[in-house]
């Protein structure tokens, strides 16, 4: 669990940094990724259910399974 955490925690870290450039990069960068809702919500449904299909099913509804993973735990 703690390797996933800190691979997640170093993509982010590493995302932010390479959205820091100019303006129309981030501008074109903004519709594709993984938005941090999705890495939240795998986060949360790996912890859980230790599946990498609900992951990615969990990934596709990001910040919705997070609240609910919030309001059921």
């Amino acid at each position: 669990m703690k390797i996933v955490l800190s691979f997640l925690l170093s993509f982010l870290i590493v995302s932010i940094a390479i959205g820091q450039g100019s303006t129309s990069t981030t501008a074109y960068s903004v519709g594709s990724g993984i938005s941090i809702g999705a890495v939240v919500a795998i986060v949360a449904s790996w912890s859980r259910n230790k599946s990498i299909l609900w992951a990615i099913i969990h990934a596709f509804f990001g910040w919705f399974y997070v609240i609910y993973y919030v309001i059921t735990r």
